[in-house]
């Protein structure tokens, strides 16, 4: 969360630094009277709010999917968990049954 505070910070920071440029042409006419045109160019240093939203977003969607991508993972690993644990107490029921037969056998 907080580096999106920082994001949008900078964001502000850069859209709103932009430079002006005024060009001012006298051109005269073939009748003798003189004509002024005024051409006025913005020009923006760094990136604008709308390619950083753009970005912030395509991020958060990469993120989403990862996440879930970890997810599927982790049920994958729970249910693998869970055949293990119970091979684990079928072979602990199996040396206990042994156990068993081994001292009656010994007891006799």
């Amino acid at each position: 969360m907080k580096n999106t505070g920082v994001l949008i910070i900078a964001a502000t920071v850069l859209s709103s630094c932009s430079q002006t440029e005024t060009k001012t042409e006298t051109i005269e006419n073939s009748d003798g009277t003189v004509s002024v045109k005024t051409i006025e160019t913005e020009k923006t240093s760094a990136l604008d709010s709308a390619t950083i939203q753009s970005t912030v977003n395509n991020a958060k969607e990469k993120l989403n999917e990862a996440g879930k991508t970890l997810n599927e993972a982790g049920k994958d690993i729970k249910v693998a968990a869970q055949k293990g644990a119970e091979k684990v107490e079928k072979g602990a029921e199996k040396v206990q049954a042994d156990l068993s037969t081994k001292r009656r056998d010994t007891v006799r």
